[in-house]
């Protein structure tokens, strides 16, 4: 029997709920909170509770449970509960301030793209489109695994050590995605250079 809003029980919950109810939280988190009546204060958390009262109110309904077992099984740790509030972690296209000290990167991170991309990456270097910040990753696979939502991956290699030096600030969110404003296309290494 398949978990459903009603009977709580989400150690059951299927996996097409669990996605679909995260991709909900994502939606409403991230960038369209207005949509269901939700303000977010300006580190990005709401209350749960509204959060899952605004949710009923326009059609969707979830348990806090449900809302528990997403924030826990999602490995991406997209979401953050602090008390009685929720965040999403990064990937805003709403204006927040996630208090997210300055950190001394590593000293190569890396972007996940594909090809259809480059021309304009190796013009115009990465640049946070609809969000605000550049994602990087601390690792090849992470990078790989972002690429490959959107078609075949190219793994584009960050000098993130040289960026810093030069008075570019990055930032880690809780769940180790490093943001930056932006990388400039003379910090990037495509797989075709040697």
């Amino acid at each position: 029997m398949r978990a459903g809003p009603a009977d709580g029980h989400a150690g059951r919950m299927d996996q097409r709920r669990t996605v679909k109810v995260s991709k909900y939280l994502a939606k409403h988190l991230r960038h369209q909170p207005e949509r269901i009546g939700l303000t977010l204060d300006e580190g990005g958390w709401v209350e749960i509770d509204t959060l899952i009262a605004a949710a009923a109110a326009h059609g969707f309904r979830f348990t806090r449970e449900e809302l528990d077992h997403v924030v826990a099984v999602n490995d991406k740790r997209r979401f953050a509960i602090e008390g009685s509030r929720i965040r999403a972690s990064q990937g805003h296209s709403v204006d927040v301030d996630l208090g997210l000290p300055p950190a001394t990167p590593p000293t190569y991170l890396f972007h996940g793209t594909v090809a259809r991309n480059l021309s304009a990456i190796r013009a115009e270097g990465l640049r946070p489109m609809a969000r605000h910040d550049v994602h990087l990753s601390a690792d090849r696979e992470t990078a790989t695994r972002v690429g490959a939502r959107r078609g075949r991956p190219v793994v584009l290699s960050v000098d993130a050590g040289t960026m810093h030096r030069a008075g570019h600030v990055f930032r880690v969110s809780a769940n180790g995605v490093w943001l930056t404003a932006e990388v400039p296309p003379e910090y990037l290494r495509f797989p075709d250079q040697h």
